[in-house]
This record gives C-alpha cells, structure tokens and sequence, in this order.
C-alpha cells in the first residue's frame, strides 16, 4: 500500500471515528457552566434551560456554579474546558462582553469560545429597600442628589449589568452614589432585603417576585414598555427620566474547537426548547423578551456579541470602570 493510500485510508478511518462520536453525543451529562452564584438572573435562566434543554439532548444538563470576578473566572474555565461538547457556559452582556473591557482577561471573547445561540433579553428595573424615604423616580433622584456619595448601590460585581447601569444612571442624574459588589445579584438582592444597602439595577427575573410582595420598592423599568411582570411599575419615559435604557441578554458558548456537528446539536436542541409553549410562558413570566427565529443561530449570536462589543468598550472604558 503506498503513502498517499494509508494516508486517504487514516484520514477516512478518523472521519469514521469522529462522525460516528458525532452521532452518539450526548452520552453522558453535559455540564452547564454558570459563571455567576446561585440566586441571580443568570442562575436562574440556566436551571430553567436546563430542565428544557433535556428532553431534546437526552442526556441530563448539570448546573455548575462556577462565580468570580464578575463571571469572568467562570469564562476562563469554560474557554479552557475540553472542546467536547460536555462542557457549555451559560453567559450574558456582562459576562461575556462588558468582562472584556474591565477585566486584563487571559483569553479572547470572540475568539476562544464558540457561540451556541441567544437565548432572551430583559431590561433592568430601578430598585431600592422597602424603607428608603422615596416613593417614585423623581423622589429617589431628588433624594441621591440630597445625600451625594452616601447611597449604596449594591451590583454582580465590578462590569456586571448592575453596575454598569448603576454608573449611567448616576451620570446621566448627575449625583455620585457609592457601588458596592458582590459574587452576584443574588447575595446583593439579599442584603437589599435586609435593609444593607439602599438600591440596586436589578432585573424583574430576580427581584419582581419580592417588589410584587411589598418587600422592595420599584421605581422604574429601563425600557420603552412595561413589563407583564411587574406591570405597575412605569418605564423610565413614564417616570420622569426619558430615553434612559439598559438590556442585557443571555446566551450559550461553548470552548473553542468544539465539533460543528456538536454544535449544530446544542443549537437544535435550544431552538427546540424556545419552541416549546411552556417555555417561553416561563422566559416571560420572568420578565424575558424572546428573540425571532432569525436570531437563534450560531452566527447570529457570532456577529450581535461582536456587534455589544464594539459598542459598550469604547463606553465602558470611558466611564472608567475597571477592576481593581
């Protein structure tokens, strides 16, 4: 047998050998790395897709918490994770854009993880404790500006959503308010209920359930609507501070050099689950806005996270947020 026909014969033997694992993945439980503790929106998000990823995978999704400079350490891991498909991180704006420009990060965004596709996006609402002496936006502004540098504004962690919301809302009011981080928006919304802190930018996901209870105050949605959530709560048009916005999105990776074919399959069985009623009534139940068809793809998630970052680096840096 000459050269040329052992080498077409090994290549062909290697083709056989990864088609073959192509067909049979998954079969084994594939990991869901969350980059955040439990508690927050992202935790959240990533234990219901992971009951509804199932079914279609046949294989259980396991949750991992894995939290630490504002998810980036649970980006590092996943980006350095074998590239088998077993192991997939679940990330947002903050994790997986915002990270880039506060963090000196050891690996690329773009480039050394793979994109699985989009999931839903929420905007954030204004929030403080039950007892803090305001009782609608205009209030709470007039109230920061009474008491500059002494409200505490709990957030994720240093580039998290929180916090990057948190420090335009302060400049776009004109009035400085101390930022306090946590390991995530869980832990803060805990010590936004006990009285700890006087304020947070957190999302309906998180903190409808408690506003709705009485237990915290909203002052506005950071959005053109109203949410189905919290449906009292007024959008910042409507509340006296127009044009203000802030959304942030989640979505699937996965490392670098995972097989396409696994890919393909991750992304199938996603788009199955968001085809599912009783999915989508629990994204929206949650406060999420589902995306269209169009934009549930690997290469649609590829270009809008390039698209966020070209956007929120130049503005973040600006802003000087950086971790320290």
């Amino acid at each position: 047998m000459s050269k040329w026909t052992c080498a077409v014969a090994f290549a062909a033997a290697v083709a056989g050998i990864s088609s073959a694992g192509a067909q049979s993945y998954p079969s084994r439980p594939v990991t869901m790395l969350v980059p955040l503790a439990p508690g927050g929106s992202t935790d959240t998000i990533g234990r219901i897709m992971a009951e509804a990823l199932r079914p279609h995978l046949g294989q259980p999704v396991i949750v991992e918490n894995s939290p630490g400079a504002g998810g980036s350490s649970g980006v590092i891991r996943a980006a350095r994770s074998t590239p088998d498909g077993y192991t997939m991180q679940i990330g947002q704006w903050g994790t997986n854009v915002a990270s880039g420009a506060v963090y000196d990060l050891p690996i690329d965004l773009l480039k050394d993880l793979e994109p699985v596709g989009l999931i839903a996006t929420q905007p954030s609402m204004i929030i403080g404790r039950k007892n803090l002496p305001a009782n609608n936006l205009r209030e709470l502004i007039a109230w920061i500006k009474a008491n500059p540098g002494k409200v505490t504004v709990g957030n994720a962690g240093i580039g998290s959503p929180g916090h990057v919301a948190g420090v335009f809302f302060q400049n776009t009011i004109g009035a400085q308010m101390t930022f306090i981080p946590y390991r995530s928006a869980g832990p803060a919304s805990q010590d936004l209920l006990a009285g700890n802190i006087d304020m947070m930018m957190d999302t309906a996901a998180t903190s409808g359930g408690h506003v709705r209870n009485g237990l915290l105050k909203a002052f506005a949605m950071t959005a053109d609507k109203r949410s189905a959530v919290v449906p009292d709560v007024p959008t910042t048009d409507e509340a006296g501070l127009p044009g203000f916005r802030f959304y942030f999105w989640h979505a699937f990776w996965v490392p670098k050099g995972t097989p396409k074919d696994v890919i393909a399959k991750l992304n199938d069985a996603l788009v199955k689950a968001q085809n599912d009623p009783a999915l989508r009534k629990r994204l929206l139940d949650i406060g999420q806005d589902l995306y269209t068809p169009d934009m549930l793809t690997p290469e649609a998630l590829a270009k809008f996270q390039a698209a966020e970052i070209a956007k929120w680096w130049p503005i973040i840096k600006a802003a000087g947020i950086k971790a320290q």
